[in-house]
């Protein structure tokens, strides 16, 4: 894993950090000289202590990319998750309300959601909620038709 931190474009990579560091301990180093200097004012003293500090976050990005970098060969090298196979409907995923019971009240079910070794990664994108009548909602409906004229006026506008 170490080993794929020494590839060419890795290589690249830490010499472009290493520069940016040595860079920015220069540009320190020349704000201090610079304050220090006759014509030298207190905006130099000021970049001159904050030259390192991006430096210090250089080294911290640098840092964060390889243990994220080592992270991600890890999960490459574990076990591929299988998605299970499919032992119930779709519809198991809600259940419906005990008072009301109509759809607009369903409600997620907990265990559909257990994301354990035998379930698979759910996608970060949520399902398409499902559309609301006038009757349901009339403020909704109300808000959807502003929205609606809204955009017609933007897009005439184009």
């Amino acid at each position: 894993m170490k080993g794929r931190l020494l590839s060419p474009g890795w290589v690249l990579l830490h010499l472009v950090f290493l520069a940016a560091v040595v860079a920015t301990g220069w540009l320190g180093w020349w704000q201090w000289e610079r304050a220090h200097d006759a014509g030298g004012s207190f905006q130099n003293l000021g970049y001159a202590l904050q030259w390192p500090l991006f430096g210090a976050f250089t080294v911290f990005l640098w840092y964060q990319v390889v243990r994220i970098s080592l992270g991600s060969a890890e999960e490459e090298a574990a076990e591929p998750v299988m998605a299970p196979e499919p032992s119930a409907p779709a519809a198991d995923a809600y259940e419906e309300a005990d008072d009301v019971g109509s759809p607009s009240t369903a409600v997620p079910n907990r265990v559909a959601e257990d994301s354990g070794p035998e379930h698979p990664r759910r996608s970060p994108v949520p399902e398409r909620a499902p559309s609301v009548t006038e009757e349901e909602d009339p403020q909704l409906a109300e808000y959807n038709r502003y929205l609606a004229e809204l955009n017609a006026t933007d897009s005439r506008r184009r």
